[in-house]
This record gives C-alpha cells, sequence and structure tokens, in this order.
C-alpha cells in the first residue's frame, strides 16, 4: 500500500457513521481483494501499521483481530500476521465486496475490473418511481466488465441519484475498484441491505460481444437493488454473467 494510499485512508474516518477500526479494516480487506496484498503475504507490525493509518494500536488490533476471524488474516508465530487468501462467504460484513462468481472448486477468483463509461442522463418514469424521484432527475450511471485471468465474465450497468455522489469521478480509468467502499468512505453510504432477482436469459448483441460468447448462449441475469442504512434505494444494478466455468454464490449465515 502506497504513502498516498494510506493517506487517503486515514483522510475521513471522523466522517463516516462506523467506528474507526472498521474503517481501517476495509482498507485492508481491499487491498486483499484487489491483489495489493497477495495471499503468503506478511502485514508489517502493530505499531507500523498504526503509524500508517494515523491510528492508536488497540485500533489496528481490533481491526486485524476481526479479519482473523474472517478468514481473510492467519496470526504465525515467528512470522506475524499472514494474508490467507480465502473469502469470509459467511460474514455479511464483507458482503458486499466480493465477487460472487467463484471458480467451480468453491475458491475465490481474483477479478478485475474495468469501468467503460460514466455518463449522466435523466431518470425515466421506472427509475423515478423506484428510487422515489422526479422523472427526470439526474442519474449517475456506470458500465463496467468484470475479469477473471484476462477472461470477461460479468458486465453491470448500475445507476445512483447523482446528487448523492458529488464530484464522482467522471474518467473511467478513476472509477475506485470496489464502488460500494468508495461511496461510504467518500459520501458515508453504507450498503446494509441488497434485493435481488435472479433470471437466465438468452445472451443478447452486447453480451455476445463483450463476454466473448458464442451465439446462442445463456447469462446468467442478476437484478439488484442496494439499500443504505436508512433504506433508502442507493443503487440499482442489472449485471450479466456467464457461469460456464463459475457459479453464483450468495451465502448469508
Amino acid at each position: 500500500m502506497t504513502g498516498k494510499q494510506a493517506k487517503a485512508a486515514t483522510s475521513a474516518p471522523s466522517t463516516l457513521p462506523v467506528p474507526l477500526y472498521e474503517h481501517v479494516k476495509r482498507q485492508i480487506a481491499e487491498a486483499i481483494l484487489v491483489g495489493e496484498l497477495s495471499p503468503g503475504a506478511v502485514l508489517p507490525g502493530e505499531v507500523a501499521l498504526a503509524a500508517r493509518y494515523g491510528v492508536a494500536v488497540g485500533t489496528i488490533r481490533r481491526a486485524l483481530a476481526d479479519l482473523t476471524a474472517d478468514g481473510m488474516l492467519v496470526r504465525r508465530r515467528k512470522t506475524g500476521t499472514v494474508v490467507t487468501g480465502r473469502a469470509p462467504q459467511h460474514s455479511l460484513r464483507f458482503f458486499f465486496q466480493y465477487f460472487r462468481l467463484h471458480g467451480e472448486d468453491g475458491s475465490l477468483q481474483r477479478s478485475a475490473s474495468e469501468v467503460l463509461s460514466v455518463a449522466i442522463r435523466p431518470a425515466d418514469a421506472e427509475e423515478a418511481a423506484l428510487f422515489s424521484e422526479p422523472v427526470g432527475e439526474p442519474l449517475l450511471c456506470l458500465h463496467r466488465v468484470r475479469r477473471i485471468g484476462g477472461v470477461p465474465v460479468m458486465h453491470s450497468r448500475i445507476r445512483l441519484v447523482a446528487r448523492r455522489a458529488p464530484d464522482f469521478p467522471q474518467s473511467p480509468s478513476r472509477v475506485p475498484a470496489l464502488l460500494y467502499l468508495h461511496l461510504l468512505d467518500a459520501y458515508g453510504i453504507r450498503i446494509a441491505a441488497v434485493r435481488e432477482k435472479l433470471l437466465a436469459e438468452v445472451a443478447d448483441k452486447q453480451d455476445l460481444r463483450l463476454l466473448a460468447l458464442r451465439s446462442p448462449s445463456a447469462v446468467l441475469v442478476i437484478r439488484e437493488e442496494a439499500y443504505d442504512q436508512a433504506g433508502v434505494l442507493a443503487l440499482l444494478s442489472e449485471h450479466r454473467a456467464t457461469t460456464a466455468h463459475h457459479h453464483y454464490v450468495n451465502e448469508i449465515r
């Protein structure tokens, strides 16, 4: 994690509606998820981490304890705190931060997302009704594709009310890899509940092109409504995925 990232990680905790240790925990989890901390990597000591994040050692200790309980880290005598590479599928606290298409053996897949476009357009009647906004309310619209090992497996269209995310990056290359975490860090929007509708559809022309499929092919369609901590609809998304070599995991205990 670079010094610039560490500075960003400590710039906003006091304004967020989450405990400080959870903010630090999410930053470390993000570094693991996007591959900055790979399986087998040894974390710096608690004192060094506390200095990096600008927090007390006790705060770091609590964050590491939670990540260890979730299976992302393991404490080893003489070695220190080590990244395991496992995903805490059972943990609701990290539920929205994990890519849910897993390998055929159930393993966590390292995916990379690429934002194809960022645009602002007026809400249509259906979107306005769902967001409880007037028709024409500006919506921030993202289109992105996820790849595993360079192979495209999912593309997604995501919409949110633009005024809730002022100064959101307009350049696709500047959109953070983990959108939910960015909404929490930058705007205090914590995704607290998700409603999903799953369908199987025949791949359309865009699916065939973006997911490198042959016609005819089937895709898994996930229509998602994500609600914030106040129960207000924050995001509308449609994810279209190929499950030829992956399966969808949605597990809460």
